[in-house]
């Protein structure tokens, strides 16, 4: 470490540190002039990382800090059009952009592969959040608006984070968390809700929006981070271009910390349950924790917490889920992103009757813990697990220097360390080393920290099918008492104010603000598809595909199995199959066991199914796989592990099996407001696709109204039930329909992966067997899909092959064009909806339009079959053009781990993807013309004639748009 007065470009280098776990040099700047901090990594990772992030803390739950965080996106000094951020999204190669509110905090991440649009990215972003557009109509457009167009209307309220809120308060998982934190802090920021409730929303005037601008974003309440293999003193240089123009102020923006309880506290709540039947409660039980700061404590509290309830074997959560108090559990575990940590647990899918009870079982699982003693092979399989996850830091398709910026902030925020929580090695070690002199660091943990803690606040949600009504009946008071306040002038303003947002809305930036923009050129793409190494071999008569990538000594292994041998009958019953191999033991060790041996001698093991469309041709492939993962020296106990589930899985313990199906339909039935945009494009791909069709019945609605079903028939007939999954076992594992896929570098896989891998599959049964028939046959419908939800999902979609389009790589110029064009401006900017777009699979031609959190119905109906006439008519300028072309390669060319280039060269192996045919692709996209993309409004004719409707949404949202939709349309009550 080492220190320096030296200044450079207007920055003081305060500390310079080696942080070998992230192979980087961390450097921490002051600036002189403002006292912006700086966290500057170092290191050779091409994926370069940067965030600016302000300290946001919240007055009161109006959603300001929310509505900000859009808004400063909206046109800045220097870059003055509409929305940057979307023309952002257009153009750029970024391998993450995007915004984020937290409930302290506010960040602007962004990240690229390509040094010139990664300097483009942090030149855009700092324009806007220093030097932003504050209008009243960027607040009545992001935030919240009166809607009124005529003076006998009644009045209504609209805008996108609004709308937004609208649909997370419509969520029971999102009410639980806003109970938890405002009963766990309700003395500070943390009882408030930094997104916004929508009650409060349209108390948020536009003085106290652009005041907390002028307060909060400044570079004296900044903290600014940077990683990745660029020059780290061009940094400084680009940040002193902004930070210089200002001077430094004092900024308020300490968080206080909550004072500590007498005595536990218990609270009751309610979430909108509708007219559901089945509608249950939830509990948490959360204790408040010491500050962040302490690392070895930071690390052992999250170890402890994977301990409890991090897996199925976890003492906690089995407890939970053996009592059959509810379906699934609930509450976070640990957290350690506000200034004072958390933990946190509990049950959904309880009985109103049962609340106590889960309470009760909570203290006394944990006080047995204390009494007893943890399991040494549960504290051995967390730890392993913890170690490994460190050392492989495989953050998927999350940029690896934004993870790294989200821990330094556990600390930063709050006057801390920021590089401390990059350097795990001493806290890990320190850890370990007290387990093994035999101290009893967890069970102190729990008792210390958890039993002995009086600030704890149990928070019981109930159900309440009245509640929507109750808040639109509210809001819609509200509204008619205001319009009735209303002098005649006020409501000719309100008139004109709807309609001034609708002319600023409707009209494009000119040419001299979008010229403003950076930009990329066609040059700084590579003109040729990204290949991934792939060997075939033959292991044992078994085809493998290997992929020689740096992976660091660690041995990815996919295990596949054709589903194709199974009977049909079994189909509904693969994901439940698939989920129980791992967690209902084998006739040699129990589950607890069994998943204890995978923390302790793996890096992990997962079973999932792959169902995709072959490219030309009617069929689909269709695979269970055993994912795993290990170090070299590992992977004989990996295989072993799976040997031991294939030839071994028992199915016998009825009462474990009811805990998976419970846990899995409660699982569907939380995501279905979260993701009711992927819900809907899954319907509506279902009904123009056999593979679409097999996916939604293994994921989809169509699998929660089998798992429902499912729950009787276990109930009735257990061992109709047991026969089917040990059936299903012996068709599905068999080596004459099996496939290796191995990721791992080259002496790894000659030295020990291959030799191990051929031990493995000598061991597999081998059977002739022939494949099965399944007569999947999609059926088109218009459905609406009902559960109690304030905003909606709306879905046209159509398989456009099978009317005749042929497709050409501009479709998906076409498309981007679309969705951040015509889409946007329609549904979001004017219609207030949180997002929309149209996906299209070019494997089996299904084109579906989605919108998110969308307040309306029919009027985003209209917009969808529009869209072709727009698009027939539209005039792109080359720049434009050329701005589109880059940003839907960047699209395509997505940043990948290794484990997932060896997984997506396996996929396009399958389907028959070959890199020719990608590149045919890339060079139809890169020489799309304008006309290319008027082209493809003759496709989204055929979808707007030809399509269905599905709508996710309440009963009283698609009944009141039942005149514009189609007649035939199917009522499906999913919640």
């Amino acid at each position: 470490m080492t220190e320096s007065n030296h200044i450079m470009h207007g920055f003081e280098l305060i500390r310079e540190e080696a942080v070998m776990e992230i192979n980087s040099v961390a450097m921490l700047y002051r600036h002189v002039k403002t006292g912006a901090e700086l966290l500057s990594l170092v290191n050779d990772d091409d994926n370069k990382a940067f965030a600016i992030i302000f300290a946001t803390p919240p007055a009161d739950s109006t959603g300001l800090p929310h509505i900000l965080e859009h808004s400063v996106l909206c046109g800045s000094r220097k870059y003055p059009t509409k929305e940057p951020f979307v023309d952002l999204l257009k153009g750029s190669l970024a391998t993450f952009i995007n915004a984020m509110t937290f409930s302290d905090k506010t960040m602007y991440p962004v990240a690229s592969q390509n040094l010139k649009d990664f300097y483009n990215l942090v030149d855009v972003y700092l324009d806007a959040v220093f030097f932003p557009r504050i209008t009243p109509e960027v607040l009545m457009q992001e935030g919240w608006h009166f809607e009124i167009e005529t003076p006998d209307e009644p009045l209504a309220y609209s805008g996108v984070v609004f709308n937004e809120m609208k649909g997370a308060y419509s969520s029971a998982d999102d009410a639980l968390d806003n109970a938890l934190h405002s009963s766990l802090y309700p003395d500070t920021i943390y009882g408030l809700d930094s997104g916004g409730d929508p009650a409060a929303i349209p108390d948020l005037t536009f003085e106290a929006f652009k005041k907390y601008h002028e307060t909060y974003y400044h570079p004296s309440n900044a903290r600014i981070f940077f990683s990745g293999d660029d020059d780290p003193i061009e940094r400084l240089r680009l940040l002193d271009e902004y930070l210089s123009q200002f001077d430094a102020i004092d900024v308020n923006a300490e968080i206080a910390l909550q004072p500590r309880f007498d005595a536990p506290r218990y609270s009751e709540h309610y979430y909108a349950s509708g007219d559901s039947d089945d509608a249950k409660s939830y509990i948490t039980v959360s204790w408040l924790l010491p500050e962040t700061g302490d690392m070895e404590l930071t690390l052992g509290l999250d170890i402890l917490s994977h301990i409890l309830l991090g897996t199925q074997a976890s003492p906690l959560k089995k407890a939970l889920l053996e009592s059959g108090l509810g379906e699934e559990t609930a509450g976070g575990g640990f957290e350690d992103s506000m200034r004072q940590m958390s933990f946190s647990t509990g049950m959904r899918g309880v009985e109103a009757e049962n609340v106590r009870q889960v309470e009760e079982l909570i203290l006394q699982t944990l006080q047995g813990l204390v009494d007893n003693g943890i399991d040494l092979g549960q504290i051995e399989a967390s730890l392993n697990t913890a170690e490994f996850q460190l050392r492989e830091f495989n953050t998927g398709g999350f940029p690896r220097g934004l993870v790294n910026c989200l821990r330094a902030f556990s600390t930063w925020l709050y006057g801390g360390d920021p590089i401390a929580p990059l350097a795990f090695e001493a806290p890990l070690q320190a850890i370990k080393e007290k387990i093994a002199n035999g101290e009893r660091y967890f069970e102190g943990l729990i008792d210390d920290l958890l039993l002995k803690n009086n600030h704890r606040s149990t928070v019981a949600l109930y159900p309440d099918p009245e509640l929507e009504h109750k808040r639109n009946e509210a809001e819609r008071a509200r509204l008619d008492a205001i319009k009735a306040s209303m002098t005649t002038e006020e409501i000719e303003e309100a008139i004109a104010n709807t309609l001034k947002l609708r002319e600023i809305q409707n009209t494009p930036d000119t040419p001299e603000a979008l010229a403003t923009l950076p930009k990329l050129a066609i040059s700084d793409i590579d003109p040729k598809v990204r290949s991934i190494p792939l060997e075939h071999v033959n292991i044992g008569g078994v085809p493998t595909l290997y992929h020689d990538l740096p992976t660091n000594s660690i041995a990815y292994v996919d295990i596949g199995f054709n589903l194709n041998t199974l009977s049909a009958d079994y189909l509904p019953y693969l994901p439940i199959f698939t989920r129980s191999l791992l967690q209902m033991g084998t006739t040699k060790e129990d589950y607890v066991s069994l998943i204890q041996r995978i923390g302790r001698r793996t890096g992990g093991l997962r079973v999932s199914t792959v169902i995709d469309e072959k490219r030309h041709s009617n069929e689909f492939i269709s695979y269970l796989f055993f994912r795993g993962k290990s170090t070299i020296p590992q992977v004989g106990d990996l295989l072993e592990i799976v040997q031991d589930v294939l030839q071994h899985v028992n199915f016998d313990d009825e009462a474990r099996f009811m805990q998976l199906v419970l846990s899995e339909k409660s699982y569907l039935e939380a995501s279905l407001i979260p993701a009711g945009h992927r819900v809907v494009v899954e319907r509506l791909s279902s009904q123009f696709s056999e593979a679409g069709l097999l996916r939604e019945h293994t994921g989809g609605v169509g699998y929660l109204l089998f798992l429902r079903d499912l729950i009787g028939k276990i109930e009735d007939n257990w061992d109709s039930v047991k026969d089917t999954l040990n059936q299903m076992r012996q068709q599905l594992f068999n080596r004459a329909h099996m496939l290796l896929n191995v990721t791992t570098e080259g002496g790894d896989w000659r030295e020990t992966v291959q030799m191990a891998l051929a031990d493995f599959v000598d061991a597999v049964p081998f059977d002739r067997t022939d494949k099965q028939t399944w007569h999947i046959k999609p059926k088109k419908a218009n459905e609406g899909l009902t559960l109690p939800a304030q905003v909606n999902y709306v879905g046209k979609g159509v398989n456009l092959y099978k009317l005749g389009y042929h497709y050409h790589g501009s479709a998906q110029v076409a498309i981007s064009y679309l969705n951040l064009s015509y889409l946007w401006n329609q549904i979001r900017v004017q219609g207030g909806a949180y997002g929309a777009g149209l996906s299209f699979n070019l494997h089996s031609g299904v084109a579906a339009y989605y919108s998110y959190r969308d307040p309306n119905v029919a009027e985003t109906l209209k917009v969808y079959d529009e869209a072709g006439e727009y698009l027939r008519n539209v005039d792109i300028s080359p720049e434009e053009l050329t701005k589109i072309l880059i940003g839907t390669v960047g699209d395509v060319d997505r940043f990948m781990m290794p484990d997932a280039k060896g997984f997506t060269s396996m996929m396009r192996y399958l389907i028959n993807y070959t890199d020719e045919e990608r590149q045919k692709v890339r060079d139809e996209m890169l020489s799309t013309t304008v006309e290319h993309i008027r082209q493809f409004a003759d496709a989204l004719d055929l979808l707007a004639k030809q399509g269905s409707v599905v709508v996710l949404g309440s009963s009283q949202s698609i009944e009141g748009a039942a005149a514009q939709l189609p007649a035939n349309l199917d009522i499906i009550k999913v919640l």
